[in-house]
C-alpha cells in the first residue's frame, strides 16, 4: 500500500507517523502524481501543534506539507494538458508528504528539463512567497533593497529575484552565510545586535526598499532606515503590518502554475539558485522537523517521498 505522513493529534515532531494509506481513486477532472519529493516549511510545524487551529483546524488523521514535486501516475476524465509520466511541480494543502496525491489541475505545473526533483519541490511554495515579496515592494535598476535572512529558504530566493531586476542587494545573514551570499552576488550583513548601524554603513545613499523573510525586529529597522512603509514587505511581522501599515504579500499572492513555471525556468537556467540544505527519507520525518524547527539553516529541507532506487532513471534525474 501507498504510505503517507499522518498525525492524529495536535503536538511536538513525535506526533508524526508515516502509515499505510489507500491508493487514491482518480476522479473526472483531477489529476493522480506519485511524488518525488516534498517540501519542509516553518508553517506546517504551527500547524501541527495547534496554534493556527482557528484558522485550519485539522482534521484527524491528519496529514501534512504543501508543495511538491512528482511524475502524473493516472489522468482523469476531462484533463487535458498533462499526460502520464510527465514530471510536474505543484501545491496540495496539507496532503503533499505522501506517495500519492490527488492534484487539482489548477495547482499543478510541467517541470521544465533540467529542473532537479528537490528544487523543483521548493517552487510552488518558498518560490512563489519570494516572488509575491519582490512584486509587491518592485525593486528598480539601481536601487538598494535590503532582504532579511538572505540565505533562508524564501530569503535566498527573495535575494535573487531582487537582483534580477538590477537592484543592489543587500542581505542579512549569520556569520556561517556571509561568504555564501558574497558568492551570489549579495553584499552580506550580519545580524543581530548593532545591525542598524552595520546597514547603515553598506547603505550610505540608504536604502530603497526591505523584504523581511525573518519578522524579529526586521520592518522597525526597515523604518528607521528611512524605508517609506509601501516599499516595506514582510512574512513573519504581523505587528509591523498592523503598525505600518507594511505589504504582506506571500505564497496566496502567487499562488499561479503561471508564476509557478516562470520561477522554474529561472532555476532550471540557473539564474536562480535553489540551495538543499538537507534530504530526509520520508521515515525521518520527525527528526525532519526537529531541524527544521532551528530555522538555523541555508536554503531547504526537503523530503525524499520516493525511495531513492525508484528516482533513478526519471526524467529529472
Amino acid at each position: 500500500m501507498p504510505r503517507a505522513v499522518r498525525f492524529e493529534r495536535y503536538g511536538g515532531p513525535e506526533v508524526l507517523t508515516v502509515v499505510d494509506v489507500p491508493r487514491p481513486v482518480t476522479p473526472a477532472g483531477r489529476v493522480l502524481v506519485e511524488v518525488v519529493t516534498a517540501a519542509m516549511n516553518p508553517g506546517e510545524i504551527g500547524i501541527r501543534e495547534g496554534v493556527f487551529a482557528s484558522i485550519w483546524p485539522a482534521t484527524f488523521p491528519e496529514g501534512q506539507g504543501n508543495d511538491y514535486s512528482g511524475v502524473v501516475a493516472e489522468v482523469g476524465a476531462g484533463v487535458t494538458g498533462f499526460r502520464v509520466g510527465q514530471p510536474v511541480l505543484g501545491f496540495a494543502p496539507r496532503a503533499a508528504q505522501a506517495e500519492f496525491v490527488v492534484a487539482d489541475p489548477a495547482a499543478l505545473a510541467a517541470m521544465p528539463a533540467g529542473l532537479g526533483w528537490d528544487e523543483a519541490a521548493t517552487i510552488a511554495g518558498v518560490g512563489a512567497t519570494a516572488w509575491a515579496g519582490v512584486e509587491a515592494v518592485a525593486p528598480q535598476e539601481g536601487e538598494t533593497v535590503v532582504v532579511s535572512a538572505a540565505a533562508g529558504g524564501v530569503g535566498v530566493i527573495t535575494a535573487q529575484l531582487a537582483a534580477l531586476r538590477g537592484a543592489r542587494v543587500i542581505g542579512t545573514a549569520g556569520e556561517g552565510n556571509l561568504d555564501y551570499l558574497a558568492s551570489l552576488g549579495v553584499t552580506p550583513v550580519r545580524y543581530g545586535p548593532g545591525l542598524l548601524g552595520r546597514l547603515r554603513e553598506a547603505a550610505p545613499d540608504g536604502v530603497d526598499a526591505y523584504l523581511d523573510t525573518f519578522g524579529a525586529g526586521n520592518v522597525d529597522t526597515a523604518i528607521a532606515l528611512g524605508v517609506p512603509p509601501y516599499r516595506i514587505n514582510t512574512i513573519a511581522d504581523g505587528n509591523g503590518i498592523r503598525k505600518y501599515g507594511v505589504h504582506s504579500a506571500a505564497q496566496e499572492q502567487a499562488d499561479t502554475p503561471q508564476i509557478w513555471e516562470q520561477l522554474a525556468r529561472l532555476v532550471a537556467a540557473g539564474r536562480i539558485v535553489v540551495p538543499i540544505a538537507q534530504a530526509y527519507p520520508m521515515d525521518r520525518v520527525a527528526d525532519a522537523y526537529r531541524d527544521l524547527a532551528t530555522r538555523h539553516v541555508r536554503g531547504k529541507r526537503v523530503l525524499h517521498v520516493m525511495a531513492p532506487d525508484r528516482r533513478a532513471g526519471l526524467p529529472a534525474d
